[in-house]
């Protein structure tokens, strides 16, 4: 015991003192270290005006973690880690600094249902042994619980004002994470059973309650992921009518609020946002695991994921410095700028597709995307500082689903994408477009004015109406 407890110690003397590796995360496996972290992965970041009737005057916030998950992932499913700090960050003063952070941490309980074998108890191997639900406490049959709190955070995310979220019903602040989609004989109305888990809540310094959910959801990017990185292997030019999402079947896990705007904006109408997690900086595996405490986690939390508008650090950032963003904050962005202003997409696409008309911009820099990704838009959601948050002006009016454009901004619909982000925005469109040069002059940008496009769309319709907006996850049989 005492040469582990010396081995211990030194590691964490070495984690502590030793400068960090970058590691990172976000975006579906876009960064080589986090193919190791999946649990604190973050894969999309959506913030909207809610368009759900009678919430004009609300702003929603999902963030998503845990990519790929396939309905049929038993027999432990997707719990999230007990160790992380989930966290959404908004800066409503233009100085991308977080001012409000929401910061959730979760907790696993362990039943340990065990059967009489022959005069023997024995724990069960599996997650439920009965049905579940559709009401929040009707889990005698789960072996394997998920709670969580929540906190709001007043400035520096480690430093500032910290307060707990409370249940404006019962006065709580543990709440309850409904299991997974196991299947329908486990649970047989997957959605009355989630919807019972969407909390009204308190939040500090707020008079106007909100409503909280955290909890599996069905995967709602849309994208042509294995044509996308064999090389485009589509033809973007053309009209590839019915092109499939791969991950439509998948399910993520999500973190999400209904805030007041009237509590989360600052001087001005417009709010930065973004999504990190954070882990303990050191970790060591001891000789005996328990359930509780399969390693050993110690020290200052280390930010290892980092997310705001899709697709940057997948399509934009150069494979060197992945881990650097992931690690670093927006506050800090101006050392990638020239990802931004010298894109490297555009002339790959050229080099696969001149042979059909493709012809890369040629404006550099390139200050339309520095418009669209680093600062915002003129006119729409431009705030003071350069770095990549998704930016929502809070004062424009939400668009009904039905009357959504799912271009967005570029379409004429400024309630869209990059002004925020709502679930039917089809970004990847968006963005090939964007990078393409739709903003710039047609001579600048002769690729502009194409319909590129990966064949995989979406819009509103494919999603729900109403908080949280995402479906209800597949489920595994």
């Amino acid at each position: 015991m005492k040469l582990e407890k010396l081995i211990y110690s030194m590691l964490l003397i070495i984690a502590i003192v030793v400068p960090a590796i970058p590691v990172k995360a976000s975006s579906h496996r876009e960064a080589p270290f986090i193919t190791e972290l999946p649990k604190v992965d973050g894969t999309d970041f959506y913030i909207f005006n809610s368009y759900e009737s009678g919430k004009s005057d609300f702003v929603t916030i999902i963030a998503n973690y845990l990519p790929l998950q396939q309905a049929y992932g038993g027999p432990n499913f997707f719990s999230l880690d007990p160790e992380a700090l989930y966290e959404i960050h908004l800066d409503n003063n233009g100085d991308a600094r977080e001012d409000l952070t929401f910061q959730f941490q979760v907790m696993n309980k362990l039943n340990d249902i065990a059967l009489d074998i022959a005069g023997q108890m024995v724990s069960v191997p599996f997650l439920n042994v009965g049905g579940i639900g559709p009401n929040v406490n009707d889990n005698m049959s789960t072996n394997v619980i998920e709670t969580y709190t929540a906190k709001l955070i007043t400035g520096d995310r480690r430093k500032g004002k910290s307060e707990l979220i409370s249940n404006a019903v019962s006065g709580e602040t543990v709440f309850v994470k409904p299991t997974d989609n196991i299947g329908n004989k486990s649970i047989p109305n997957y959605e009355t059973y989630a919807r019972n888990h969407v909390y009204n809540i308190n939040i500090p310094g707020c008079d106007t309650q909100g409503r909280m959910f955290v909890g599996q959801r069905n995967e709602g990017f849309v994208v042509d992921l294995g044509g996308t990185f064999d090389l485009v292997n589509f033809n973007p030019l053309g009209d590839p009518k019915g092109g499939r999402s791969e991950i439509a079947d998948n399910n993520i896990t999500s973190f999400a609020l209904e805030l007041p705007q009237a509590c989360i904006t600052g001087d001005t109408s417009v709010v930065g946002a973004w999504t990190t997690s954070s882990l303990p900086r050191a970790r060591v595996f001891p000789r005996v695991p328990s359930f509780d405490r399969p390693a050993l986690e110690k020290g200052p939390f280390v930010q290892v994921s980092r997310l705001s508008s899709p697709l940057i650090n997948e399509l934009i950032i150069g494979l060197k410095d992945k881990n650097k963003f992931n690690f670093s904050q927006p506050k800090d962005d101006s050392q990638f700028a020239t990802y931004v202003t010298h894109p490297t997409l555009p002339a790959i696409l050229e080099i696969l597709f001149s042979s059909a008309g493709y012809k890369a911009p040629t404006a550099f820099p390139r200050t339309d995307l520095v418009a669209a990704f680093l600062t915002g838009v003129d006119g729409l959601n431009k705030s003071t500082s350069v770095a990549e948050m998704l930016r929502l002006n809070t004062a424009i009016p939400a668009v009904s689903a039905s009357a959504q454009k799912p271009l967005g901004v570029i379409d004429g619909d400024n309630a869209g994408f990059p002004n925020g982000r709502r679930p039917g925005d089809d970004v990847v469109d968006i963005e090939l477009r964007v990078a393409s040069g739709v903003l710039l002059p047609e001579a600048d940008a002769p690729a502009g004015k194409l319909a590129i496009t990966d064949g995989a769309f979406v819009d509103a319709s494919d999603f729900d109406s109403v908080f949280p907006y995402l479906k209800s996850p597949v489920a595994g049989k």
